[in-house]
């Protein structure tokens, strides 16, 4: 055994003499040397093999790129380019769950080498774009039937999280086992390998992390995403939102409502009511001949602190997320404060997951963009919009709160014109009186859409609108139930009709 590396995890751990010794080794099974440098899909199988550890070796997998097979040195030239391509690999999320991997660039005579160290998962069975890809040997490939079986075993055995533990006194009925395999199963499983599963759905569910072969029941993850009545074993499996009139909460309730139900349903209806009902935008005059079309929170920085709340919260006390919108802000919290690595000096640099599966189930369905990086898009957001930053309170211990300032920006009355703050009596009442562009709606767009090109699928309109599939979904039925629009024909060949 070569003795490259320290024992500290999650640093890169080999030494430039450790890597000298391992280009020589020609004979471990752990090692993959590629000159090319341009096949990310090479790259993203042997990282996502090295992670499974199909052998349970216990050893870290090595990718170095600039190497050929026999040792030598390819001559490449490492640029930050390169580097950042596969450091990428990290977090782009076509890797479920995401790989704990660090790469580092050395440089000798005869050219530089690139390594990407990958430690073995603790949550295997670990997918590249829904397949599972293992070695064996100097054999990669994607995984058999019986392989993916004992990557499963494993990670039952080493999870000890909520939402990986069985949901004792439940059974597959208690799930909907319908919208699983037409809106889950195949965005978290590769086409053609879903295709040739003939597995019961309960072994599908147990690879994914979401059943329990041992109880043969769902596990509380499974329950939360795709429960049937998840508050019944979940007790606070709720989402509360309460508009208040003034700045807390001793002001009258002007709305309220209760986001109740599995989260592969819950979660259209939170996009489309924070796109609807939260962001309401206005034009406000820049110049003589322009107008800026500003949202008082803009929709997708507010969405996502939704959604991190969601997938980070402590799903075993019985207390709901509060959502709660004042005049001059909004306060998300959730039960749970900071899990695990994170602490109030790392935030947000360093992330950790109390609840992996739905995690992992929140990013397949499309509600997660890239683990670790939407805080700074939101905070950089939120400054553009006339928000200021966001705020995070880390001192209620047993809960996480993060407030959302009203954007100032909203209220301004134009080009040369002052604040709310400044003239509280130019504050919104007057500019409600001056003429003003109503926003458009998401069903406008659908409709133009629909003008435009009958045949267009639930899909096509996701990609054209930058939506979720199951948002424009929401919308659809919305519309269809209204009766402003009805669809004729197959789902694939059919087209829609506009009936008012």
């Amino acid at each position: 055994m070569l003795n490259t590396t320290h024992e500290d995890k999650g640093k890169i751990m080999i030494t430039k003499k450790g890597l000298q010794q391992m280009l020589s080794d020609t004979e471990s099974y752990n090692i993959e040397r590629t000159e090319s440098t341009g096949n990310m899909d090479k790259f993203c199988q042997a990282i996502c093999a090295f992670s499974n550890d199909i052998s349970d070796s216990g050893k870290s997998g090595y990718l170095i790129i600039g190497a050929k097979d026999n040792g030598e040195l390819s001559g490449l030239q490492v640029d930050d380019k390169l580097l950042l391509q596969i450091a990428n690999i990290r977090t782009d999320g076509n890797i479920l769950p995401q790989p704990i991997m660090t790469v580092e660039k050395f440089s000798f005579g005869e050219g530089d080498v690139l390594v990407a160290e990958v430690q073995p998962s603790e949550f295997p069975p670990v997918r590249y774009r829904g397949r599972v890809w293992v070695r064996v040997g100097p054999r990669k490939s994607t995984a058999t039937e019986a392989e993916e079986k004992i990557l499963t075993e494993r990670r039952l055995s080493n999870v000890h999280t909520f939402d990986a533990m069985p949901c004792l006194g439940t059974s597959i009925d208690d799930l909907d086992v319908s919208h699983i395999r037409k809106e889950f199963l195949p965005k978290a499983v590769a086409e053609d390998v879903l295709g040739e599963d003939k597995r019961d759905i309960t072994d599908q569910l147990a690879s994914l992390g979401l059943y329990d072969l041992r109880y043969n029941c769902p596990t509380n993850g499974a329950i939360v995403l795709f429960g049937k009545n998840p508050e019944r074993h979940v007790h606070g499996a709720y989402i509360q939102y309460v508009r208040f009139k003034g700045k807390d909460r001793a002001g009258d309730i002007l709305n309220e409502h209760k986001f109740s139900g599995n989260l592969c349903r819950v979660l259209p209806k939170i996009d489309a009511f924070v796109e609807t009902s939260i962001s309401q935008k206005r034009p406000i005059p820049v110049s003589v001949l322009r107008e800026e079309t500003v949202p008082k929170y803009p929709y997708w920085a507010t969405r996502e602190l939704l959604m991190n709340a969601i997938m980070h919260r402590d799903y075993e006390g019985n207390a709901p997320i509060q959502f709660y919108e004042y005049d001059d802000r909004i306060e998300i919290q959730n039960p749970g404060g900071l899990y695990g690595k994170v602490s109030p000096d790392n935030f947000p640099n360093v992330s950790d997951y109390r609840n992996p599966f739905i995690a992992e189930a929140m990013k397949v369905l499309g509600y997660v963009n890239r683990f670790s990086r939407g805080v700074y898009r939101v905070q950089k957001e939120l400054e553009e919009n006339g928000n200021g930053q966001a705020s995070f309170d880390f001192s209620l211990i047993t809960a996480f709160r993060v407030v959302e300032n009203v954007s100032q920006k909203y209220f301004e009355e134009g080009f040369g014109g002052e604040t709310t703050q400044e003239k509280p009596k130019k504050d919104p009442r007057k500019a409600q009186e001056r003429p003003k562009k109503s926003p458009r709606k998401i069903e406008d767009e659908i409709l133009d859409e629909i003008k435009n090109f009958p045949q267009v699928t639930r899909k096509d309109l996701a990609k054209r609108l930058n939506r979720t599939e199951d948002s424009i979904r929401y919308y659809l039925r919305r519309m269809v139930k209204e009766g402003v629009i009805k669809h004729e024909g197959s789902t694939k060949a059919g087209k829609w009709i506009i009936i008012k």
